[in-house]
C-alpha cells in the first residue's frame, strides 16, 4: 500500500512540475511565475480531458495517479 501511495505521489509531482515547467517556458515575458496550484490544476485538467476523453488513451486515475 506505501508503495502505490509513492507510486502516486511521483506520479502527481511528475505531472505539476512538467506542466509548471511548461508554463515557464512558453511565458513570453520576463515576469516570474510564482508556483500557482490552481493555474497548474487547470491546465492539468484541460490536457487529462484530451487524454481521457478525447483520445480515450487512459482512465483519469490512471493520468494523474
Amino acid at each position: 500500500m506505501i508503495e502505490l501511495q509513492e507510486k502516486i505521489l511521483t506520479r502527481q509531482d511528475f505531472v505539476d512540475n512538467s506542466i509548471f515547467e511548461l508554463i515557464n517556458n512558453l511565458n513570453p515575458s520576463y515576469e516570474n511565475i510564482e508556483w500557482n496550484t490552481e493555474m497548474i490544476g487547470e491546465v492539468r485538467d484541460v490536457i487529462s480531458r484530451w487524454f481521457v476523453e478525447n483520445l480515450k488513451y487512459c482512465k483519469e486515475e490512471e493520468f494523474y495517479s
